[in-house]
């Protein structure tokens, strides 16, 4: 047995491939999925504001990559909105402060659609959260988890279409969030009668040190049989 550990890359089926969005453009990204079944379930992820430094890599999203194929079942689907650069490339067009996004989660959407991936949850981090509430209610989506959410551009239309679809909306604000913190996040998430907080004690906005808690959150709605994740893997790890 081998404690998974911050580096720990789990092992898994992990491809790049490429987004076509609507209008034009060409997304980086990367699709993992359990090396030895089929996933029982889709991440989408949405990473933080590219204008402050977030990408497909930011740190929960990478590590969510690296380890829930093996030890939750999942496949995990990451990408460089739109502009947005990291180890995998840069993606094609410039930063459209939450608008012209709306095409890149859609090609996502597709693309999960496109290639029969089961059961897509979006799981937004800070900028990405808006982009879950703004642009992601859609048919094929099975609920949304939202990390750090700010309620930046999102408005109380964007809740009131979530309340009234009636999926799972799980928000995992930081007890110390520089934006929203959970006393807030319940008085604003309110509106969505099926929404579920869940504060994340001692935690920032960024919730460095708090990856254990984080992705445990993320997957016990998805998977909850797999939930709280194991701390220890019975088998080898990959380098990073």
């Amino acid at each position: 047995m081998s404690d998974v550990r911050g580096t720990t890359v789990l092992p898994a089926r992990r491809e790049p491939i490429t987004l076509h969005t609507a209008d034009g453009l060409r997304l980086v990204g990367e699709l993992a999925r359990p090396l030895d079944r089929p996933p029982v379930a889709t991440l989408i992820c949405l990473h933080p504001l590219p204008t402050q430094g977030g990408m497909m890599d930011s740190h929960l999203l990478r590590k969510a990559a690296f380890r829930l194929p093996a030890l939750a079942g999942l496949a995990v689907l990451r990408f460089n909105t739109r502009g947005a650069s990291s180890a995998h490339g840069r993606s094609e067009g410039g930063f459209g402060d939450g608008v012209s996004e709306r095409y890149d989660v859609a090609a996502a959407l597709e693309y999960a659609d496109f290639t029969d991936l089961p059961s897509p949850w979006l799981v937004g981090w800070s900028f990405g959260t808006d982009l879950a509430l703004q642009h992601g209610c859609d048919p094929t989506v099975v609920g949304a988890v939202l990390i750090s959410p700010p309620l930046r551009t999102s408005t109380d239309a964007d809740l009131d279409r979530w309340a009234a679809s009636g999926k799972p909306v799980v928000c995992i604000v930081p007890e110390f969030d520089d934006y929203l913190r959970p006393a807030e996040a319940r008085r604003r998430f309110a509106r969505i009668p099926q929404a579920e907080v869940v504060a994340i004690a001692d935690g920032k906005h960024l919730l460095v040190g708090h990856t254990d808690e984080v992705l445990d959150e993320v997957v016990r709605p998805i998977v909850p049989g797999a939930y709280p994740l194991p701390r220890q893997f019975a088998g080898g790890a990959l380098p990073i």
